[in-house]
C-alpha cells in the first residue's frame, strides 16, 4: 500500500505556513480542517494552507508537497491511531475509540490516491470554496527518468 511523505525542495514552506510539515511525516490532504471556513478566514498564512497545504500527521503542519511511498501495516495502523487522537484534542470527538473511522477513512482515501503511481512521484494539493464547501483537486508529477549524462563526470584519469 502506498500512503504520501512530505517532501521540500527549498524554505520556502519555512516562510509560508504557520506551522511547516517536518520533512519525511506522513501526510493527508487534510481537508477537513476547513470544513466550515468562509472567505473571511483565506488570509495570509491560513490562505496559503487553504490553498496548497497537504497535512502532516506528526507535527499536524502543512507542506506543499508530498512524494508517493510505501507503507507498511502497522505505520498505518499507528497513523490511524495518532490522527483519531488528534480528533479528540483538537476538534472534540468524544473519544479514540468515536474518532478512529473518521480517521481510518482519512488514511483510506490518501491511499486510494497515491494507489497506482510510482514510488516518488509528486502530488500537490488546490483547494477553493464552492456553494457547496470545499473543492479539492489534485496534480500527479511523475519522476523522470534521469539519463546517466546528467550525472556522470567525463573526463580521463590519464591527464
Amino acid at each position: 500500500m502506498n500512503l504520501a511523505r512530505a517532501i521540500h525542495f527549498d524554505e520556502s514552506d519555512l516562510n509560508v505556513f504557520h506551522s511547516p510539515a517536518r520533512t519525511g511525516e506522513w501526510c493527508i490532504s487534510g481537508g477537513f480542517e476547513f470544513s466550515n471556513w468562509t472567505e473571511a478566514d483565506l488570509v495570509g498564512k491560513a490562505r496559503q494552507a487553504f490553498a496548497n497545504g497537504w497535512l502532516g500527521l506528526e507535527t499536524f503542519g502543512r507542506v506543499t508537497f508530498v512524494a508517493v511511498t510505501r507503507i507498511e501495516p502497522t505505520e498505518l495502523d499507528q497513523l490511524t491511531e495518532n490522527l483519531a487522537a488528534h480528533f479528540v484534542q483538537l476538534y472534540g470527538a468524544p473519544s479514540v475509540e468515536a474518532a478512529r473511522d473518521v480517521a481510518n477513512t482519512e488514511l483510506t482515501q490518501m491511499a486510494d490516491l497515491c494507489s497506482g503511481h510510482a514510488p516518488n512521484t509528486l502530488l500537490t494539493v488546490s483547494r477553493s470554496l464552492t456553494d457547496g464547501g470545499v473543492h479539492e483537486a489534485y496534480r500527479v508529477i511523475t519522476p523522470q527518468e534521469a539519463e546517466l549524462e546528467a550525472f556522470a563526470v567525463h573526463g580521463s584519469l590519464d591527464d
